[in-house]
């Protein structure tokens, strides 16, 4: 039940129609509280709209002055993020595909939508809306807690390579930026750690565990310093058990560890020098009364021996510490258990001191007691520093328990990110012509995406321009990880925004490359993505397509079966996505036939290396399609392949993301 009154701003010239739709919210809200204002042309709304206080507004595209989508436009442009649904007396698909495209949350007919509906779509995008805000803010707070954690963070391979870094370790191992630390320690194990084998021991340990905490080192910084870190480490699996990565967080313990080392040599010293001098050492008999003392008692005393056997402390301590010290002493004897205690004693000049003692019962050849043994020594030095190494302990625990809870969120905001940006991808392919079966499509369809990690830099979209044109997209973002995935979604936000342009791969790529340039420009980023655009018109009989630095598709000619690739008009390779400012894409022109099957890729399929050292190229790949001509289906040939890159590597899994996406001219 939604008890807070939701303000809805209705733009429409026709009052009966008002009229309608106000008794069909009163009839059908449900729990919900409306409260409709009307505004029946574009400038009285968005005057409304400027006052503020609407919460979601619906709109007719003909009014006395705006028509069409440039009403939607113009109010878009002013709604300042409020959900827009349009209610519209034109049932027509394409104009309602470009609304929604403009950022429309529904396009509904009137007179053809159950009353219900509406009332269900203005809650439906009063919902969609809060969600995408909490999903942006998660995306925040875990960006936020990633780059400014003190902490490092990072992920490597078993082998010793990094995969993911942040600020965090870059500024505890003295370089400038994550990129920086990933492009020059590319072997943790000979470059980083000062104690050769340490990475194995690491590996080691892992495999046993499966986790390492407390993991203490020394490693050398960039400028040559040697510091201590403490690593906590997980191995991370898939689902099926299969090792991925290690992941993990590292500490500069360097102050921590210099002061144990004080601590260690201090307390060394001490005890070389209990060694070299004698402890008090002492004895009494039953009546208390002292039957030895070393030289060092003596000397605490300031009395000679001959002076002190057979005398009590009540002759040279005052009557209170006197009375306590027999006090203790009848214990020993009594009960025959040893006493140890610390006291604490005060110079007249108000210096403590502290000062152990040790007494046991004094047994004779029959084990009957006959007196005891008692020594003390100063432990100032000590007391002292069990007490900082107490609170540093206390300090330390509430430090692991922070980096607990933060870890815990971490995990939690990054399975969030692999969700959002599963949302991205094409979930159903477009058909072509709309109105045909998906299985009489002119153009086929099939894909296989396999992310490395948690959240991956592939990325694709395949979408219908027309009834006869199918645009194809597919990129690779550098490195991994949440900062990869993160421009995936920018590109993903873009391909929609472009779409006007999508005819024109040339021209599409090149406004691609100055909105994602202008981006990381502004973020002080060094990211790119490679990427190839084409265009399928099963009508005219083309591909029109472009390259941004991006592995060229297969195609598989529909006519006689040959293997080739969709070469790129002029010469060399364009450049990849957001590198320079105003690099010019052009669009390739090439004939398409019946029954042509074009094989886009990542170079993630054609960077596996098996155990001999070979890799698994472009060429490789070639023979690996032909290999596969014979199957009539794409989901055969795209799986076979990905078979046969796994038989050669040996192994299930891809080190590098994997995207691979199959169109075939039916």
């Amino acid at each position: 039940m939604n008890d807070r009154l939701t303000n809805i701003l209705l733009i429409e010239d026709d009052p009966s129609y008002a009229k309608l739709l106000r008794a069909c919210l009163d009839r059908h809200a449900a729990g919900f509280r409306f409260q409709l204002e009307v505004a029946n042309t574009l400038k009285s709304g968005l005057a409304r709209l400027a006052a503020g206080g609407i919460d979601i507004i619906l709109s007719d595209l003909g009014l006395p002055d705006s028509q069409d989508l440039d009403t939607l436009k113009r109010l878009h442009k002013r709604a300042g993020g409020i959900p827009i649904i349009v209610l519209s007396g034109v049932d027509d698909p394409t104009l309602e595909m470009d609304a929604i495209h403009l950022g429309a949350e529904e396009y509904l007919v009137k007179g053809e939508v159950e009353r219900k509906l509406i009332v269900r779509s203005i809650r439906y995008a009063l919902e969609r809306r809060r969600v995408a805000a909490e999903l942006r803010q998660a995306q925040e707070n875990y960006r936020s807690i990633y780059e400014n954690t003190l902490e490092g963070i990072f992920q490597t391979t078993m082998d010793g390579k990094y995969l993911t870094a942040n600020p965090g370790l870059a500024r505890i191992y003295g370089y400038e930026t994550a990129e920086e630390l990933m492009s020059n320690l590319t072997d943790i194990g000979s470059i980083l750690y000062v104690k050769p084998g340490r990475r194995e021991e690491f590996v080691r340990l892992m495999r046993w565990h499966q986790v390492v905490t407390n993991f203490e080192s020394q490693v050398f910084r960039r400028d040559g310093r040697v510091i201590w870190i403490s690593e906590n480490v997980r191995a991370v699996r898939d689902r099926h058990g299969n090792f991925l990565y290690y992941e993990g967080t590292v500490t500069d313990i360097t102050e921590r560890k210099e002061a144990e080392l004080r601590l260690k040599e201090s307390e060394s010293l001490y005890h070389s020098l209990v060694e070299t001098i004698p402890q008090n050492i002492f004895r009494k008999d039953l009546m208390e009364r002292f039957s030895f003392a070393n030289q060092r008692f003596c000397m605490a005393l300031g009395q000679p021996l001959d002076q002190i056997v057979g005398k009590t402390d009540f002759d040279f301590f005052t009557p209170e510490l006197a009375q306590k010290y027999q006090a203790d002493d009848r214990r020993v004897m009594e009960t025959g258990e040893p006493f140890e205690t610390v006291e604490a004693n005060q110079t007249p000049g108000g210096e403590v001191h502290y000062v152990e003692v040790v007494k046991t019962p004094l047994r004779d050849a029959e084990g009957k007691i006959i007196g005891l043994q008692g020594m003390f020594w100063d432990i100032t030095a000590r007391v002292v520093a069990e007490q900082r190494e107490r609170k540093a302990n206390e300090e330390l625990a509430i430090s692991r328990e922070e980096l607990r809870r933060k870890n815990e969120q971490l995990e939690k905001d990054v399975a969030m990110a692999r969700e959002i940006q599963q949302a991205f991808f094409t979930t159903q392919y477009p058909v072509i012509p709309a109105s045909a079966q998906p299985q009489q499509s002119a153009i086929q369809f099939y894909h296989r995406y396999i992310p490395a990690g948690s959240v991956s830099g592939d990325f694709f979209h395949v979408t219908a321009l027309n009834d006869t044109t199918a645009g194809v997209f597919i990129s690779d973002v550098m490195g991994h990880g949440v900062r990869s995935a993160l421009v995936t979604a920018m590109l993903r936000a873009m391909l929609e925004e472009l779409r006007p342009i999508a005819h024109d791969p040339g021209a599409f790529l090149t406004q691609v490359n100055h909105d994602l340039r202008t981006i990381l420009r502004q973020s002080g980023t060094l990211m790119y993505a490679t990427a190839f655009y084409v265009t399928v018109n099963v009508e005219s009989g083309e591909y029109r397509y472009a390259g941004a630095g991006h592995p060229k598709p297969l195609l598989i000619n529909g006519n006689d079966q040959t293997v080739g690739t969709l070469e790129t008009d002029g010469n060399g390779q364009q450049p990849a996505l957001g590198l320079f400012d105003q690099p010019e894409y052009k669009t390739s022109i090439r004939q398409a036939n019946k029954g042509d099957t074009l094989l886009l890729y990542t170079d993630g399929l054609i960077e596996t290396e098996n155990e001999a050292g070979d890799w698994y190229d472009a060429g490789r790949l070639a023979e690996a399609v032909r290999q596969h001509i014979g199957s009539n289906r794409l989901a055969e040939l795209c799986d076979g392949v990905l078979n046969d890159v796994r038989a050669f590597a040996a192994d299930e899994e891809f080190e590098d993301d994997v995207c691979i996406l199959g169109v075939k001219i039916a």
